[in-house]
């Protein structure tokens, strides 16, 4: 008989795909003793026969259920929905990758109007007794009967105002009564029935609740920007209640066993005193910091700060973990892996390693490339002098401007148009996840460190700043006041995540400089990556960048970028509309030493190091004015100076553009074949590269220009090209007296050349797969077409798994690459092959480059970092795999 439903004794840590991650904890925290509330796990798969029985739970669940319930009852001496001693749970869910707020909890179920009696004569404590039975009211309303909290929390606002209270603490139990009887009003006249009494019928309710949000908006959201795959499902945790609204004595909090900012090694969180686990998350009051918990309890806090330091060193990581203090005793209601911005992930890898409580490898692994963007960006400039318009919880650090918006819903819509915006709110839920993404940052006016803006913007590495109470937040009207200064709907805004800070207006931003944590991780993934990482970059101040970045070279020098100067661009078009051979030289000659020049920077930049160096690329037609302004422009000189000589010349150019114009630009006149038609302007740029490592050979330094020749798809151009190209090394270096090295290879970006790569590996030194480019002509997809008008649709659909401009399709594209690798070295075994489409930045693409054999990867200069840390991960995760193998066998 499949068993759906373990006690938590019967699970362990091992177990995060059938109990989820939670489930998981809670099993692992009772087996090695921790004060853990006693409960059980309905599994994953209990999830999945759920949906696959339309929707219901079968019959072996409900069996298994109520079986492991009788289990709870006799254990804590209670029995649910008993009036004299009624046990109380929690039902919540967890799946097996943790995704907070997501999904939904219920509290204190269980209560009814008898059990209610029941609980006020055991506590002696009434209010507390009432307290949470409005509590799972609004929560088991809102949750299992979908009715918006927004008419529960306006009841329970009225009633505070006239009653003069500023907290909810002041509400006496009759309050609680009052508020207790409107609530059942405002279900009755929602749903037309009474909210149900029946504890059973309450149970099996909720457990339906919990395996419906698995599929609710917001989950569904959060699965695909992390994701997470749809069909994994998640468990269900029914667990004892243990009360920290039951006076001063009790409490409950969220703490982390470091900072999940910082990474520094100290205990942060927070916790409300006389209060529920909810209320620390959501927003609704203001915590305290958990150092002030040392004062207030010392016991309890050195007994939270002794298990703190167990759980860490028994899970070896940061652990963020949920507690409840009831009448002066701790319980521990949850641990998991604590989410932390790239900054604390960075420090607390490192210091792990330091500590030995982990090894290098398992550092390196413990950072996820990707959070390293958000140490590579700007930061607001501390030297421009800024008016601070008001101070919050610096909740997540980075800098944003942008302009202020409301609500989620505008905020996704802005951002999808491309504008910056700053998403304002009294608090976030996970119902704003979708505005939360399009927002370059978060602000709210409520709320602590471990609310969820601040838990979500640190896991997206967005910069967000809570518990702002100097802002008066106007919903309706759309604006926001702080003192006398009003800031309205669509206003600029700059904040500081990292101080808390909030100004008005754009402040200017200076880039980044990397810790001396962030450096030595990356010493460590250059100790251990097997293969090189190089930089995109196309003039020497992106090369300056790359090699600070620690690039190992220039994997691709796009030539056409130095083009598009304005000061080059009448020379560029000169040589475009020239009328024959002698025209087109004269404009090339000019051309020339500037070229020359940008190569000597560039070389000079990169200190020794090898640079990979594209011939023109672009068909001719994108250096010359659009054909539409132009027609716009000639029409109006036509009407109105029909006789001028500007209407000659723009008539003349007119004529030249519609030469050039072609239907399909991307399969046209490019690449090789304008070095095939016009093998001039190739000579032009192969003599810049030369003469440039000659002047640089006459001050004594070592340069290795690779020149590659762009869309080869057969051997024959790149056979021409490559004579072109040696012809001109060596009348550079008759010219000039000076030796120097170079190679010549091809850009692999057309499946014909991956199909032939063993022909075209006769005549090249090295292979650079531009999978930009090989991705178009692989899927046939012109790449702006298909993301404005369709690939956005695809990927929601799962018709693709992933936008394959952003994550290599490693099924099509990836097997042109292996067997172009493969065919090329069957030729030519030392040839050198690497990456330098967009991909070589992306770490899951990075990991493929490495398994297919390639020597390097290139990608822009602030994705460096993040692929030397995922090359690094590529090569010990795979030693890992064949130590494995080598195990087994």
């Amino acid at each position: 008989m499949e068993k759906f439903v373990y006690l938590f004794h019967e699970g362990n840590g091992n177990m995060r795909d059938l109990l989820g991650g939670k489930g998981a904890n809670l099993a692992e925290m009772t087996r090695i003793g921790l004060p853990v509330p006693f409960g059980f796990t309905i599994t994953t798969q209990a999830c999945n026969a759920y949906y696959e029985s339309g929707k219901t739970i079968p019959n072996l669940v409900e069996k298994q259920t109520i079986e492991a319930l009788t289990v709870l009852e006799e254990k804590m001496g209670k029995k649910l929905g008993d009036p004299q001693n009624p046990l109380l749970v929690s039902v919540r869910s967890g799946s097996v990758f943790s995704m907070p707020g997501m999904m939904d909890t219920i509290l204190n179920l269980g209560m009814n109007d008898e059990t209610v009696v029941g609980v006020a004569k055991l506590t002696n404590n009434p209010r507390f007794a009432y307290d949470s039975y409005r509590r799972f009211i609004q929560m088991f309303s809102n949750v299992v009967l979908e009715i918006d909290t927004f008419f529960f929390e306006q009841l329970l606002e009225d009633t505070r105002e006239q009653k003069g209270y500023s907290v909810d603490p002041e509400m006496t139990a009759e309050d609680w009564q009052e508020i207790i009887a409107g609530y059942k009003e405002i279900v009755k006249k929602h749903t037309r029935k009474d909210f149900p009494q029946d504890p059973k019928e309450q149970l099996f309710l909720a457990i339906n609740a919990v395996f419906n949000s698995w599929n609710n908006q917001r989950a569904i959201v959060y699965r695909r920007l992390n994701k997470i795959p749809d069909h994994l499902g998640t468990a269900v945790n029914v667990q004892s209640m243990v009360f920290g609204n039951m006076g001063d004595d009790s409490g409950t909090g969220v703490a982390f066993t470091r900072n999940p900012s910082t990474g520094e090694p100290v205990l942060y969180g927070e916790y409300l005193i006389n209060a529920q686990g909810e209320d620390v998350v959501a927003g609704i009051r203001t915590p305290q910091p958990i150092a002030t918990l040392k004062e207030e309890m010392p016991g309890v806090y050195q007994q939270f700060a002794d298990t703190c330091h167990r759980l860490e060193q028994h899970y070896q990581e940061m652990q963020d973990i949920e507690f409840t203090v009831e009448r002066g005793k701790l319980f521990i209601l949850q641990t998991r892996n604590g989410k932390r911005t790239a900054q604390a992930a960075i420090r607390i890898a490192v210091d792990m390693e330091k500590e030995g409580i982990i090894d290098k490898k398992t550092a390196l692994l413990r950072v996820d490339p990707d959070q390293l963007n958000q140490l590579l960006h700007r930061r607001i400039d501390d030297s421009v002098p800024k008016t601070i318009l008001a101070k919050g919880l610096p909740a997540s650090p980075g800098a944003a401007t942008g302009q202020v918006v409301f609500n989620a819903d505008e905020a996704e819509q802005l951002g999808n148009e491309g504008r910056k915006v700053i998403l304002v709110s009294p608090e976030t839920t996970p119902d704003d996840i979708h505005g939360m993404v399009a927002s370059q940052a978060i602000l709210t006016s409520r709320g602590g460190m471990t609310s969820h803006a601040a838990v979500v913007a640190r896991g997206m590495g967005k910069a967000c700043i809570c518990g702002c109470e100097a802002l008066k937040i106007d919903m309706k009207g759309k604006f926001f006041t702080v003192g006398d200064t009003v800031v309205r709907h669509g206003d600029v805004i700059t904040i500081d995540g990292s101080t808390g800070e909030i100004m008005l207006g754009e402040i200017p931003m200076i880039d980044p400089e990397l810790s001396e944590e962030f450096q030595q991780l990356l010493t460590w993934a250059d100790e251990e990556r097997k293969f090189g990482v190089r930089a995109n970059a196309d003039t020497p101040e992106d090369a300056k960048k790359s090699f600070e970045f620690g690039a190992g070279g220039i994997g691709l020098c796009r030539t056409e970028h130095m083009f598009m100067d304005i000061k080059r661009i009448p020379i560029v078009q000169k040589m475009i509309l020239a009328e024959n051979f002698n025209e087109r030289m004269e404009a090339l000659e000019q051309l020339l030493p500037m070229q020359q020049g940008d190569f000597e920077g560039i070389f000079e930049a990169m200190q020794g190091y090898p640079v990979t160096i594209r011939l023109l690329d672009p068909p001719l037609h994108e250096f010359l004015p659009d054909k539409e302004e132009l027609l716009v422009e000639v029409t109006k000189l036509q009407i109105l100076e029909p006789q001028s000589d500007e209407l000659k010349q723009k008539e003349q150019l007119l004529k030249k553009v519609r030469q050039l114009d072609e239907f399909n630009p991307m399969l046209g006149h490019r690449g090789c074949r304008l070095g095939m038609i016009y093998p001039e302007i190739y000579e032009m740029q192969a003599k810049a590269i030369f003469y440039a490592a000659a002047a640089l050979a006459e001050k004594g330094m070592a340069v290795k220009p690779e020149i590659m020749i762009p869309l080869v798809g057969h051997v024959n151009e790149l056979k021409q090209m490559r004579q072109l190209v040696i012809d001109a090394a060596a009348k550079v270096q008759e010219e000039t007296g000076k030796q120097f090295e170079y190679t010549i290879g091809t850009m692999i970006e057309i499946p014909r050349a991956a199909l032939t790569a063993d022909k075209i590996a006769e005549e090249a030194d090295f292979f650079s797969f531009g999978t930009n480019d090989l991705t178009q002509t692989t899927f046939g997809y012109s790449r702006d077409d298909a993301e404005g008008k369709f690939l956005q649709a695809y990927i929601e659909n799962k018709v693709l798994p992933e936008n394959p401009f952003a994550v290599l399709d490693q099924e099509g594209v990836g097997k042109l690459v292996e067997m172009g690798v493969k065919l090329g070295r069957k030729t030519k075994p030392s040839l050198k092959t690497g990456i330098c489409g967009e991909h070589g930045g992306e770490k899951s693409s990075i990991d493929f480059c490495y398994r297919a054999g390639l020597d390097y990867v290139s990608c822009s200069p602030y994705r460096v970092p993040l692929a030397r840390l995922a090359a690094a991960q590529a090569t010990i995760r795979h030693e890992l795999k064949h130590e494995e193998v080598y195990t087994t066998a």
